[in-house]
């Protein structure tokens, strides 16, 4: 039986696990199959909902360093809390969601911790002499590459949405609390001491849809993008945009989806009137169904794209956006 793995919670608005985390769980109690256990560690103020959620999840024990100073912990405090869980728990092995955060804390635990490290990952593995195989997209999702994990101990740090989030399997809910009293003056120079959330569209955040529908420069004018938040309202998806969009002024920044801009990784990209530059197929490629609609057939966004509709965007949206109101029940627009 292989020891526990540890998972490492972020949380969300609530105080509760984020989507991140809940996906990072599935993936843990996958990896300790029939008979074996994850752990989790939580950080921050008032951590009771996050706690109890783990152990709704399944887990067999939960670390809590509960103390108001760190009421949004920073990479760096949650790698001492980490490092103390994975020494009483004695796990050799730790998942991270697919967050900016978690690909942070991925590279300071695996130093404090003195563990290999990978982030990224898509798919993972056990191999016959108890290592650990990781595959993950590289060069902008041109090609695949698979690491092995053979030393004592491995920090994972997973793709967004690449795995299933873990479904209720409750526990009772077994606590140990972690000090952070005696954690060093370096470790709590760097706080959050404020957060401004950039201007996004209604609906789903880019980071957590498992949705998303996109607008280029083939839409030709600004006015036009709108076409593109009708059909994302009406699948329930987030909007994102290329670069050109952004760089333009048709939208924010926090809208752009590209190797400047976000990566995301949803079961579904709509993507329109976008060409598929590399910038922004580094961005997508990613996700697990791609659908293009472009009037230029030789578009590189094609060569992704899992569908593919030749034809215009201002003619071929609207229709799209009605058939799925209509098959949704959706009043029309």
């Amino acid at each position: 039986m292989i020891p526990p793995i540890l998972v490492v919670a972020e949380r969300d608005a609530d105080g509760g696990l984020a989507a991140a985390t809940r996906e990072a769980t599935g993936v843990a109690r996958t990896m300790a199959g029939p008979g074996g256990s994850f752990v989790g560690v939580v950080v921050g103020a008032d951590v009771a909902a996050a706690a109890e959620e783990f152990a709704r999840l399944g887990a067999s024990a939960v670390y809590v360093a509960e103390d108001a100073r760190f009421a949004t912990p920073t990479s760096g405090i949650l790698a001492v809390a980490a490092t103390e869980a994975a020494r009483k728990s004695e796990a050799k092995w730790v998942v991270l969601g697919g967050t900016s955060q978690g690909r942070d804390l991925a590279g300071r635990l695996a130093m404090r911790w003195s563990a290999a490290a990978v982030t990224g990952v898509t798919e993972l593995s056990t191999a016959s002499d108890g290592g650990l195989r990781a595959k993950r997209p590289v060069f902008g999702g041109r090609a695949t590459e698979t690491r092995a994990l053979d030393g004592a101990r491995a920090v994972i740090a997973l793709r967004p949405h690449a795995f299933a989030a873990a479904t209720d399997d409750p526990k009772p809910l077994v606590r140990h609390d972690l000090s952070l009293e005696g954690i060093s003056g370096g470790e709590v120079a760097a706080r959050r001491t404020g957060l401004a959330r950039p201007e996004a569209a209604a609906g789903p955040s880019l980071a957590e849809a498992t949705i998303v529908v996109a607008g280029g420069r083939g839409l030709r004018s600004p006015e036009n993008f709108a076409l593109v938040e009708q059909l994302a309202a009406s699948l329930g998806a987030a909007v994102g945009a290329s670069r050109a969009v952004t760089d333009a002024g048709w939208r924010p920044p926090s809208f752009q989806v590209g190797q400047t801009g976000r990566t995301v990784s949803p079961q579904l990209y709509v993507a329109i009137g976008i060409s598929g530059a590399i910038q922004h197929l580094v961005g997508m490629v990613s996700s697990r169904t791609i659908v293009a609609i472009n009037s230029d057939a030789s578009a590189p966004i094609f060569k992704v794209a899992d569908y593919g509709i030749v034809g215009d965007a201002l003619a071929i949206v609207p229709a799209l956006t009605r058939e799925v109101r209509r098959v949704r029940g959706l009043p029309p627009t």
